[in-house]
């Protein structure tokens, strides 16, 4: 897949964008690393950047215009972008540390709803980590950023049902679970 994306054309401006989408505590954090080393291992100058930046448990997804003005379009456009990412584990959103993304061949965009409808067209892949059962997700998330985020975690979950089922991410994705730019454009509703 990372060979077929570095030989088609930019889909973004002069990025090529894949998104590593799934539910929480599915692999995406763990899947997209491995999927940056590997285009950079061919050349390719990669930069992730996560949802989880910009996702509060307040507001699951309506920050995305937000991510494209800050992020997506500069890059598109070849210039730097410059974003401050939040950090929310247990309680309201924290600003974090400014962060900058110099401009780069694949921008790798991971988290839940990165392979969303309005994006599909102009995506040069989507990956799709579905992980085990929600409640083994659950339980991986928890051990791995503490008790405190159970509760938040539980109604994310129940959000995250809703938006997938609107937002039908997982049917535009092939059985392997990858999905290139060509057969985005084509089953787009």
């Amino acid at each position: 897949m990372v060979d077929d994306v570095l030989a088609g054309p930019p889909r973004y401006g002069r990025v090529r964008l894949v998104a590593v989408d799934g539910p929480s505590g599915a692999g995406k954090t763990t899947f997209a690393g491995k999927l940056v080393e590997t285009f950079r291992a061919r050349g390719a100058k990669t930069a992730l950047v996560a949802t989880d930046h910009y996702a509060t448990w307040d507001d699951p997804v309506a920050w995305w215009p937000r991510l494209v003005a800050e992020v997506l379009d500069p890059l598109a456009a070849g210039r730097p972008a410059t974003y401050r990412p939040l950090d929310c584990p247990t309680g309201g959103p924290r600003p974090g540390p400014v962060r900058a993304v110099h401009p780069v061949d694949v921008v790798v965009l991971e988290g839940v709803s990165a392979g969303r409808a309005s994006i599909r067209p102009r995506l040069s892949a989507l990956c799709w980590v579905p992980g085990p059962d929600p409640e083994t997700r659950l339980e991986r998330a928890v051990s791995r950023d503490g008790e405190g985020i159970r509760g938040p975690l539980t109604a994310w979950q129940k959000f995250e049902c809703g938006w997938f089922a609107v937002d039908l991410t997982s049917e535009h994705v092939h059985p392997n679970g990858l999905v290139l730019s060509s057969a985005l454009t084509q089953s787009d509703h």
